[in-house]
């Protein structure tokens, strides 16, 4: 008669979330989107091993790094058919974000989140932040989803504008910037590509990490120039119908 009892290192699926500290119903999202391997069934018990653990790991610092589980999950099997070297992965996107993308969410008391806000928020100040999901409630205190984001809408908000303005702001640049991004990012690796045959994953990071402090400036530029000709054009306009 088969035994039904784990071997060494198997362990349930609330072993295996104590351990890990991943709650079980997280584990089983997981499961059923394909990023996390199944089980070995034992009568009618599950139970997990050392790998389990390991991938729960890589899955945690991919959604750090901003992954979707569809995303997490394509990378995972393209690593697991050896096509690409998930530490080697997980290195250069470290590197590339090394420096000026330290925007890392953080848990505040409530009375952090004030002194965050200036001091003395005004009334509806917390209430607005929390419908744009700028900040969270958890638990006794506050998750600050992104401080710099958070800093640019309350320099928004003090101009004149309200967070409503400031984050429809923030999806209009991200969009564009998004696609300016992949665009620039495709052009150079054509580049590099066309100097070398097959050129490394660490040769296109080079040129990328190169690439970036005068990308900034220069976005930083195109910019400003863009901001200060559409407000001259609509002043302009506004103008010449004040005098009709």
């Amino acid at each position: 008669m088969a035994s039904h009892e784990p071997a060494e290192g198997e362990l349930t699926i609330d072993e295996l979330a104590a351990s890990t500290r991943v709650p079980s119903r997280t584990i089983r999202f997981y499961q059923s989107n394909g990023a996390l391997p199944k089980p070995l069934i034992r009568g009618r018990v599950a139970y997990y091993g050392p790998h389990h653990a390991e991938r729960l790991e890589v899955i945690g610092k991919l959604q750090d790094r901003g992954l979707k589980i569809r995303a997490i999950r394509e990378l995972l099997a393209r690593a697991d058919r050896g096509e690409v070297d998930l530490e080697e992965w997980l290195g250069t996107d470290s590197r590339l974000s090394a420096g000026f993308l330290e925007d890392r969410a953080r848990v505040v008391t409530e009375a952090e989140l004030v002194e965050a806000l200036g001091g003395d928020p005004r009334p509806g100040l917390v209430g607005d932040l929390l419908r744009h999901r700028l900040i969270e409630e958890s638990g006794d205190g506050y998750v600050i989803r992104s401080p710099a984001m958070l800093s640019v809408a309350l320099e928004i908000e003090r101009a004149g504008f309200g967070i409503d303005a400031a984050v429809r702001a923030h999806d209009i640049l991200a969009k564009h910037i998004a696609r300016a991004g992949k665009e620039v990012v495709a052009h150079f690796a054509s580049e590099v590509a066309g100097r070398r045959k097959q050129p490394s994953p660490k040769q296109l990071q080079d040129a990328v990490d190169a690439l970036v402090p005068p990308g900034l400036r220069t976005v930083k530029l195109l910019f400003a120039k863009a901001m200060r000709d559409e407000t001259l054009a609509l002043l302009s306009t506004r103008e010449g119908r004040r005098r009709r």
